[in-house]
């Protein structure tokens, strides 16, 4: 019986990160908060936030609580008057903002890196096509490639902007998010992997051109995965 608990109580938070409802960053109920909702003991609410961290879905970190996905940032990338990104609309406009910004830190990325900054682009994009299956490692590791591109341009206003908006500017759509309800879902992450592969090869050429081309094509089928998938 208490798997079974365990089972619905996982499966009822894992829906409400997965569509939105408990958003990226976010923390989850306390433990107190579940037991009282949904009538189960102390073990069973561990247990099932064990399995959604076990799968991805939860990040937990002592002191600060469960998060979904990834804890916020501390330090001044947390600063009260970050502007939330909740809706829809919120993730489009964010979409729309980042293509461009980083089309354009794609192309200085392409002129003005360094040997260590391209090796921090090829060491996320590496982390990146590891973090498989697991949707809070690739949440970081997208975010810290798209960090380490705009590292790269030697500007630092952009490295500034991508670090204020945070791991949430990565936009995740629901197939990302549980793989097991959609078997094309590694195809899926095999195409952001090949997008990414392409930014990075046109920088390392020092291709400004083939840079931000490449990056808004990556940006572009991001919009268009996660508006598909909201649409699902």
């Amino acid at each position: 019986m208490s798997r079974n608990l365990t089972a619905d109580l996982a499966a009822d938070l894992r829906n409400r990160i997965v569509d939105g409802a408990i958003q990226p960053g976010e923390k989850l109920p306390s433990e107190n908060t579940l037991i009282s909702e949904f009538g189960v003991s102390r073990t069973v609410v561990r247990s099932a936030l064990t399995r959604l961290q076990a799968e991805g879905l939860v990040e937990t970190e002592r002191g600060r609580g469960s998060f979904a996905l990834t804890p916020p940032a501390e330090g001044p990338a947390a600063a009260p008057g970050t502007r939330p990104v909740s809706t829809m609309e919120d993730r489009l406009q964010m979409l729309d903002f980042r293509i461009g910004v980083e089309t354009e830190a794609a192309a200085l990325a392409a002129k003005n890196h360094t040997e260590h900054q391209l090796k921090a682009v090829h060491g996320a994009l590496e982390q990146f096509t590891a973090s498989s299956g697991h949707p809070a490692h690739s949440m970081k590791a997208d975010f810290e490639f798209h960090r380490a591109v705009a590292a790269a341009t030697g500007n630092p206003f952009y490295s500034d902007c991508i670090a204020a908006l945070g791991q949430t500017m990565i936009t995740m759509p629901r197939p990302r998010l549980v793989a097991s309800e959609d078997r094309d879902s590694p195809e899926r992450f095999a195409q952001v992997v090949h997008e990414h592969s392409s930014i990075y090869a046109a920088i390392a050429e020092g291709d400004q051109v083939a840079a931000a081309a490449a990056m808004r094509l990556h940006l572009s089928n991001s919009r268009r995965r996660f508006t598909g998938s909201a649409r699902s």
